[in-house]
């Protein structure tokens, strides 16, 4: 384009010549008259061009190369204008309410393709962030954050707590129930009552010896220790029995007091609560417990791993119902896309602000950067086309200014 304007430019300087040649008669003087101002016109616009870029003809014309030396200014104009004009908070929140991105997210995700496409991309996701995990900084971190919040626990007065929790409505009473029932199916088992037996006749013979061998003259002993092992096992399971139907029974009443008691220790007792740290730090310390907590993350891995492997993976499958569940809540839900709404808005509000002066200062920093040759070039290739037509014009508008001029002229001799 710009040799085309230079041709136009000669052209016309040609037919302004070739018309004196001819002696500006007749329609050479019309010729004359459009070509002259043409020249003109043609090379005020180059002259006008040019001086927006470099110094005409290398000259140093006053308030030529305008951009090239105005470029700090024009540096913090642009930055200034991006600011105002794309950056405007109130502008943005404006454009971001119409857009109403709450109802786009959940028409969105309520396609169950595009709710599988997401979830098939966060599976990928997450197979690659596994890989490029480094395995032994994972170990350390989890062993450092299971044993640092073992180590703030508070144990004693969680077991307090809990064992709080386990006298609500009853039930540490329904727990003693189902202890002595399951004691007295054990004291009424053959063996048990065997192993008495043998035991009683053991500790007579030991301490009673002569007794003993008087009375293997009447009966064995072995028999009186039967019968003793059975009326003592009877005698045991009727007063569990006992305790059993009779819920103001003292053996209950004792259980109670003594649970409240331990209850209120752990919670309050400094000196309960040392024992009780002492036996976690114990714990902690332990190589079992270490070893388990470093073998954590491997067993977590594996299992993440070989699910997310697998084209069905039920994480993956999760997420996508997850994702279409959202999806669908927020299409049915105007209280719910409401309230996404506005905390986006929030957030973008808060965001602009923070990035306005950054933009601004990188874009002036930017431009205040660059070479001025770069920063010529760079505007030529954007605007140099028009440019160029500005020289069109010029010279079109030049001649046919010359033309009115030469007919004004003709019109005002008469």
């Amino acid at each position: 384009m710009k040799l085309l304007a230079v041709a136009l430019l000669l052209a016309m300087f040609a037919g302004f010549v070739v018309s004196h040649l001819m002696g500006e008669q007749g329609i050479w003087a019309w010729v004359s008259a459009f070509c002259e101002a043409a020249t003109v016109g043609a090379l005020a616009d180059w002259f006008a061009v040019v001086a927006l870029f470099r110094r005409p003809m290398g000259l140093p014309i006053p308030h030529t190369a305008i951009l090239p030396r105005g470029k700090e200014r024009l540096a913090d104009g642009l930055a200034v204008f991006v600011r105002d004009q794309f950056l405007a908070p109130a502008a943005l929140m404006d454009k971001l309410r119409v857009f109403d991105p709450a109802s786009r997210l959940g028409e969105w995700l309520a396609k169950p393709e595009q709710a599988r496409m997401l979830a098939q991309m966060a599976r990928g996701w997450m197979l690659q962030a596994l890989e490029l995990l480094d395995e032994a900084a994972v170990r350390s971190a989890i062993q450092r954050f299971v044993v640092d919040r073992l180590r703030k626990w508070n144990a004693a007065a969680t077991a307090g707590d809990v064992m709080a929790l386990l006298t609500t409505d009853g039930r540490h009473q329904k727990l003693l129930d189902e202890v002595l029932l399951r004691l007295g199916e054990w004291l009424d088992q053959e063996q048990v009552k065997t192993r008495a037996s043998a035991l009683i006749v053991r500790y007579a013979r030991r301490e009673w010896p002569k007794l003993v061998g008087t009375v293997n003259w009447v009966k064995p002993i072995e028999e009186i220790g039967d019968s003793l092992a059975d009326r003592m096992a009877r005698a045991a399971i009727e007063e569990l029995q006992d305790i059993l139907k009779t819920p103001e029974h003292p053996i209950r009443l004792d259980y109670e007091a003594w649970l409240q008691r331990y209850i209120a220790r752990l919670r309050d007792d400094p000196e309960m609560a040392v024992r009780v740290e002492e036996l976690k730090q114990r714990a902690i310390e332990h190589p079992a417990l270490q070893e388990y907590v470093q073998g954590l993350w491997g067993e977590i891995r594996d299992a993440l791993r070989n699910d997310l492997a697998r084209e069905e993976s039920s994480m993956a499958a999760q997420m996508e119902r997850s994702m279409q569940s959202l999806g669908q809540a927020l299409s049915q839900d105007p209280s719910l896309r409401d309230a996404l709404n506005q905390h986006m808005l929030q957030a973008a509000d808060k965001l602009t602000t923070r990035l306005r002066a950054s933009v601004t200062d990188h874009i002036a920093s930017t431009v205040k950067s660059w070479d001025e040759r770069h920063l010529v070039e760079q505007l030529e290739l954007g605007v140099g086309r028009d440019l160029q037509y500005i020289r069109f014009n010029g010279t079109l508008v030049g001649g046919l200014i010359g033309l009115a001029l030469h007919a004004l002229s003709i019109w005002l001799s008469f």
